[in-house]
């Protein structure tokens, strides 16, 4: 149901349109409207104790909050790689990021960009090679480590997720695009591998990735991924465009899907988790959330300083390039 501080949101709209139309009627219409429209559609949460197995699978936070390998900790070994898997285990974390694409052919697999370059020695979309061209390029190829981990290759996400229930890896499962695409290839991971809904959580920034995914089946752990100001600005702050005008317009924009996550989104997909950019994050934001029933986790927290601080202090998970040694901001 609505949260107390959502229906003062409620309220809050009423009273816009009710400025904008100076209509007592219009603005209970498109008011009630609203309230109907996320009675009716939305999907209720999953059973508490499903998502804190996910969440929370070492326990209370006495045992140490549990820590994310980004892309299977990127830093650490070459990303998206069976290797970084398997590095991720040996160096102790609780979880990986996995990011998922597909090939000419359909096959889903691991990679984080929409083309090979920054990754492989190969050129192109991904969406335009079939799997057995993919299978030719070397996944190292990019990688300051690329000596120690010669011989790796873009796996598959069946591959990547049978290596991750060998290690006992909880597995955050990325998708960027293709909702129906995603939908359907993890709906059948789920139903091939069971143990996935107590040791997996599907998240995005796209709201309908995550509904489609609910659609598709609604005992799957999901989370909002989301940075303020992802619109206007890029990680760093530099502006995305250089008009004015434009900055403005995509500035409004930000505002308005800020407030969607916090008082729309989130409850009409029925999130369990909010993967949200590090520096936006304070005790009384987790507050915000624990009383929806949603758990915060950080992303990128890349120094022991701030792993420290997510330990000791704010005590809620955190997404890190590395588990070995500081390394660059991540954006």
């Amino acid at each position: 149901m609505l949260q107390i501080g959502d229906e003062m949101y409620l309220s809050a709209v009423f009273l816009l349109v009710l400025l904008g139309t100076r209509s007592t009627i219009g603005a209970s219409s498109v008011t009630a409207s609203l309230y109907v429209f996320i009675v009716m559609f939305r999907f209720p949460q999953v059973p508490a104790n499903q998502a804190s197995q996910v969440l929370r699978p070492n326990g209370p936070v006495s045992a140490g909050v549990p820590v994310v390998a980004h892309r299977g900790g990127g830093h650490d070994a070459p990303e998206n790689t069976i290797a970084a898997i398997r590095e991720a285990s040996r160096n102790g974390a609780t979880a990986v990021e996995l990011d998922l694409g597909f090939t000419a052919d359909g096959v889903a697999v691991l990679m984080h960009d929409q083309t090979v370059e920054r990754t492989t020695n190969g050129t192109g979309a991904v969406g335009t090679l079939d799997l057995a061209e993919l299978r030719t390029l070397d996944a190292t190829a990019r990688h300051r480590l690329r000596e120690k981990f010669k011989g790796e290759r873009v796996p598959t996400l069946q591959e990547a997720v049978e290596e991750c229930i060998k290690h006992q890896l909880t597995i955050f499962f990325d998708v960027k695009d293709q909702p129906d695409k995603a939908a359907a290839a993890l709906g059948e991971l789920y139903q091939k591998y069971p143990v996935l809904y107590n040791s997996s959580i599907v998240c995005s920034f796209e709201p309908k990735v995550i509904y489609k995914m609910r659609q598709a089946d609604p005992g799957v752990v999901t989370a909002l991924t989301h940075r303020p100001w992802s619109l206007s600005r890029y990680g760093d702050g530099t502006p995305r465009s250089l008009s004015s005008w434009m900055h403005c317009w995509l500035g409004v924009l930000d505002v308005l899907l800020d407030w969607a996550h916090h008082h729309l989104l989130w409850n009409l997909c029925g999130i369990s988790a909010l993967l949200m950019q590090k520096d936006f994050i304070s005790l009384d934001y987790i507050q915000y959330w624990a009383g929806r029933g949603v758990e915060v986790v950080g992303w990128t927290v890349n120094t022991a300083v701030e792993k420290q601080y997510y330990q000791d202090v704010l005590k809620i998970s955190y997404i890190t390039d590395s588990l070995r040694e500081d390394c660059e901001p991540h954006y």
